[in-house]
């Protein structure tokens, strides 16, 4: 089952600009403990991953009644905008949720992808 997983908020972190050097190497050994968790497990396979500029690099697109409308911005529930995300190919929910204990505690949103084979 695939997984995509968004990275929308700090969680109990700082914002990254925040960190010293220090501090966000060590939030890059998480995303790379991560990574290799990941690889280790049987059966669980990262198919995609990035990180994202911040919410004022986003643009929405809206469709109203055939017109479509561009606005500089996230979409305005998206308040404190994504950070990043994954597609992960994952055998169930419960061993996702525990490799993502090995990220930084950002808040994260978990939806299943449709199967459409």
């Amino acid at each position: 089952m695939k997984y995509l997983v968004l990275l929308i908020g700090d969680g109990e972190l700082p914002p990254w600009s925040e960190h010293t050097p220090e501090e966000q190497a060590a939030v890059m050994q998480q995303f790379e403990a991560f990574h290799a968790a990941v690889a280790e497990r049987e059966g669980v396979e990262i198919l995609a991953g990035e990180a994202l500029a911040g919410p004022t690099h986003a643009t929405t697109v809206r469709t109203r009644g055939g017109t479509t409308t561009l606005t500089e911005g996230p979409y305005a529930e998206v308040i404190e905008g994504m950070g990043g995300f994954y597609l992960v190919e994952t055998p169930d929910l419960d061993v996702l949720l525990e490799l993502l204990q090995i990220l930084p505690p950002y808040d994260m949103q978990l939806s299943p992808a449709v199967e459409t084979s």
